[in-house]
């Protein structure tokens, strides 16, 4: 927690003033460092990250019915009935996976956030697979280096990754407008966002 606090503390020193939704992968004391530095940032763990840490522990057998059962839980649209649905599978699954359900409950308040969201936001924060996809890209420019002779060589070839990935860039996001209108009604005077 005191890491992600200090990498949190400095972003706020570089100039970030708020965080309206943090979507994280599930590492222990970051929603707890997120709210110490950000108190009005909501968190959403990773859904992604929770199923595919969920189906380490269940047997080879069961992942295609346990999938059909987790996905009422996890695509529904209501945060109540989800949780009945977590109820349910806890029903079914808690003696075979207890530590899987175990999970689910533990990290529900940060599983759950995204329900209050209409379907263009959940959308964008229900994982955290585009952000790793971007780390994986540049890990690809900077892993056939041996060495960097300063920080700031490294910030210039990372510089440079991001501009040639860029040109890749061509689709945008999914119903941006409607999405960006939706978190101004959720976050009303916090989001700072210019109309051309």
């Amino acid at each position: 927690a005191n890491f992600w606090l200090g990498v949190l503390n400095d972003l706020k020193e570089r100039g970030i003033e708020d965080i309206l939704i943090a979507c994280v992968d599930g590492l222990k004391s970051f929603p707890s460092a997120i709210n110490t530095a950000f108190p009005n940032a909501q968190v959403q763990v990773c859904v992604v990250h929770q199923i595919r840490n969920s189906l380490k522990y269940v047997a080879s057998k069961d992942v295609k019915r346990f999938l059909i059962d987790l996905k009422q839980v996890y695509q529904d649209s209501n945060k109540e009935v989800a949780q009945h649905y977590l109820l349910d599978l806890e029903e079914k699954w808690g003696t075979k996976y207890p530590m899987v359900l175990k999970s689910w409950q533990n990290n529900w308040e940060h599983l759950s956030s995204y329900f209050q969201y209409s379907d263009p936001v959940r959308r964008l924060i229900y994982t955290t697979n585009p952000i790793e996809s971007l780390h994986r890209q540049i890990r690809q420019f900077t892993k056939t280096k041996g060495a960097f002779t300063s920080v700031n060589s490294l910030y210039k070839l990372v510089y440079c990754a991001i501009k040639k990935m860029e040109n890749k860039w061509t689709m945008p996001v999914r119903n941006w407008a409607l999405t960006i209108s939706q978190l101004d009604v959720f976050f009303p005077d916090r989001l700072k966002a210019e109309l051309r």
